[in-house]
């Protein structure tokens, strides 16, 4: 029904970029918050950044001022810029969206599958 199909994840050196993409589809009637959330080896699952509708935003503390999200609502897509690339962001980044959807009337909490983001030193 909702499926958020993940892109851009890759092997960049320390210093570099990637963008990440993240694009809903089905029969979605609008989405509220999206997010992006990372999983390095051994680790917690933890939010990365994410945006409301509204384009409120918030980030890690060791993500700000290195990351930016942002989104498209017409193409129900979320982005996330990433500069400044350090080997301790290498996980699995995975998007988040809470999705309302029309037949049946509710809200679904949707995750990707999720892209590896590899930094080497």
């Amino acid at each position: 029904q909702v499926q958020l199909v993940e892109s851009g994840g890759g092997l960049v050196q320390s210093g570099g970029s990637l963008r990440l993409s993240c694009a809903a589809s089905g029969s979605i009637f609008s989405i509220n918050d999206m997010g992006w959330y990372r999983q390095a080896p051994g680790k917690e699952r933890e939010l990365v950044a994410a945006a409301t509708r509204g384009g409120s935003t918030n980030y890690a503390d060791s993500v700000k001022n290195r990351f930016t999200i942002s989104r498209d609502n017409a193409k129900n897509t979320v982005y996330l810029q990433m500069n400044s690339l350090k080997p301790e962001d290498t996980a699995v980044y995975y998007c988040n969206a809470e999705v309302q959807v029309v037949i049946p009337w509710r809200l679904l909490e949707v995750w990707g599958q999720g892209t590896l983001v590899t930094v080497s030193s």
